[in-house]
């Protein structure tokens, strides 16, 4: 069921990926062959962060195709798949504010940057935005009801 607006759907996002935390990411190689890994991004409404190394296999995955597949899932069998666009933060100001936002968010969804980078100036931190594009909220309950997901589009 295709939602007009992602307030329609914020509020359920929200409570799934803050309980879930971790996700699988998808990235395309050089070859065109899909590659995921475990991630930890955090969300400000539909916008989300993650912070990487910038030289690692994802980095050089989104530096050739900008677009990744995120999917959260647990045992409640809860899913949200969000499809997005990546740019890289490359603004001081901005990248402050997103270190900050990671240290100071509680855990577990939050997480001190410092444990893996010496500062938000880091060269080799990547501080990679999120914007997702189609974002589907899903859940076995619907399934068994016979009720179609959540669907929101940018």
């Amino acid at each position: 069921m295709s939602v007009p607006s992602f307030e329609e759907i914020a509020a359920a996002f929200r409570t799934r990926v803050t309980r879930i935390v971790w996700c699988t990411m998808a990235t395309v190689d050089r070859r065109g062959r899909p590659r995921s890994r475990i991630v930890h991004p955090i969300w400000e409404g539909a916008v989300g962060w993650l912070l990487t190394g910038r030289a690692s296999t994802k980095a050089r995955d989104l530096d050739r195709t900008p677009f990744t597949s995120l999917t959260y899932w647990d045992q409640v069998n809860e899913q949200v798949h969000v499809d997005c666009e990546t740019s890289w933060s490359e603004d001081l100001t901005e990248r402050e504010r997103i270190w900050r936002l990671f240290k100071e968010t509680p855990f577990p969804v939050g997480y001190d940057p410092g444990l893996f980078f010496a500062a938000p100036d880091d060269p080799t931190c990547g501080v990679l935005r999120l914007d997702p594009r189609r974002l589907e909220l899903w859940s076995l309950e619907d399934l068994m009801g016979g009720r179609p997901p959540k669907v929101w589009r940018a």
